[in-house]
């Protein structure tokens, strides 16, 4: 039995959205900044990156299928209001530097397709257009429009790194991990791997699986496929940006600034292939980082909205919903603020606030990991049918093993720079 176009986006929905909202966020930028730097011996993190994500995924869909509640929901309600204090923190941290990174990387590249038009212009006309589209369309809207952007990024960005393929031996090569001896190296493979298909947006999917009815245990076996797919494409995307990236970097032309990767990476792509192909890339890339900015408007504030319902003392804490609504005052108030606050940092150069982003967010995957392995595998909370087995507990651990390293590469050495100063 076929599927129809319409049948197959219905079942794989909710995981190209999350595949949509990491990869302008996390790839684009992140994997062409850290191309640039490294070259092809960073291509490692982005599986590392999109398999940890994949695995806390699952889980988190396993637990709303068995218990009917978002993991958000769950953790605050089994796990104390001290969690709901540390979430609440780290959201509101989290916040205004995810939406400076991606307002500016949509600035740079729709500066980049009309030239004069500042980063900071195109930055706050894309974030209110962003706005107005969630407000007025609802998720219906966000869906359609998100459908075509995925369609636009996926086949250019593809195509461009295709055409510029560089030596299979050298490709191969990356996909040997290894510690990068450089400090500045060694900062964007964690960016990367913290980046590559989204952090905190990660949890997103509980609301958009809700939206798409998805409610039941015997709805695990969709979830799964559309997961797998929707990494898939964020792996598949990240390892393209980086092969783009290295082969400008290896022309020498990459620095520091977020326009300048773009257009350098688009020159580079018209010299390796067609002059045409050139504005299909800027066009394509536009997809990517829209799409980010759309989805990360349209889904956290349903994430604050549900941790402001479960604040301690409220008369709705502990008790499950079945939606969020996206005309509540919370929902539109932190829809506002996203996109409007954040404006203050768009002055922060682009490479310097894509770092931080991304780093602050690669802190959310072992906390979330933690959480799983607290939730998972209590069976009074779950079930015997849902709850983990070892195999997950591994990978979980597993997840947070490689962010407890992550740390540790990042923090010891600027610990031994201040002690040795």
């Amino acid at each position: 039995m076929t599927r129809s176009p319409k049948g197959l986006l219905l079942l794989i929905g909710p995981g190209v959205l999350v595949a949509a909202t990491g990869v302008g966020a996390g790839d684009l930028a992140t994997a062409a900044f850290a191309g640039s730097k490294i070259g092809l011996t960073v291509l490692w993190a982005v599986l590392v990156g999109a398999l940890v994500k994949l695995v806390l995924n699952e889980q988190l869909a396993r637990w709303q299928l068995a218990t009917g509640t978002t993991i958000l929901e769950g953790a605050l309600s089994k796990l104390g209001p001290v969690v709901w204090a540390v979430f609440g923190a780290y959201l509101l941290f989290w916040s205004p530097f995810v939406a400076a990174a991606l307002m500016k990387a949509c600035g740079a590249v729709l500066g980049a397709m009309v030239p004069g038009i500042p980063t900071w212009a195109g930055a706050v006309a894309c974030s209110f257009v962003g706005l107005a589209m969630v407000w007025i369309g609802g998720f219906k809207l966000f869906q359609r429009v998100m459908a075509v952007c995925i369609a636009v990024m996926v086949v250019v960005v593809l195509a461009s790194a295709a055409a510029s393929m560089p030596a299979p031996l050298e490709v191969l090569n990356g996909f040997i991990p290894r510690v990068p001896a450089d400090q500045q190296a060694l900062d964007w493979t964690i960016a990367l791997i913290g980046g590559v298909g989204g952090t905190l947006t990660i949890i997103c999917y509980s609301y958009w699986m809700r939206e798409a009815g998805r409610g039941k245990p015997e709805d695990l076996k969709t979830c799964r496929i559309d997961l797998a797919v929707g990494y898939s494409i964020t792996a598949i995307f990240g390892l393209a940006m980086i092969v783009l990236a290295a082969g400008v970097a290896g022309d020498g032309v990459l620095e520091g600034r977020g326009s300048s990767v773009i257009v350098q990476v688009s020159i580079y792509i018209a010299m390796e292939t067609h002059p045409a192909m050139r504005w299909a890339f800027l066009v394509g890339s536009f997809g990517a980082v829209f799409s980010s900015v759309l989805g990360v408007w349209q889904a956290v504030p349903y994430v604050f909205a549900d941790w402001w319902r479960m604040r301690p003392g409220s008369s709705k804490a502990g008790r499950p919903m079945t939606s969020v609504s996206t005309t509540s005052l919370a929902y539109r108030g932190y829809l506002v603020a996203l996109a409007t606050l954040p404006c203050g940092l768009l002055f922060i150069q682009f490479a310097t606030i894509q770092k931080l982003y991304t780093i602050i967010g690669a802190c959310f995957i072992p906390l979330l990991a933690v959480t799983l392995l607290l939730l998972m595998n209590r069976r009074s909370w779950i079930g015997s049918s849902l709850a983990n087995r070892w195999t997950s507990n591994i990978a979980l651990t597993l997840a947070i093993a490689v962010s407890v390293v992550a740390a540790y590469w990042f923090i010891v050495p600027r610990v031994q720079s201040l002690l040795g100063s």
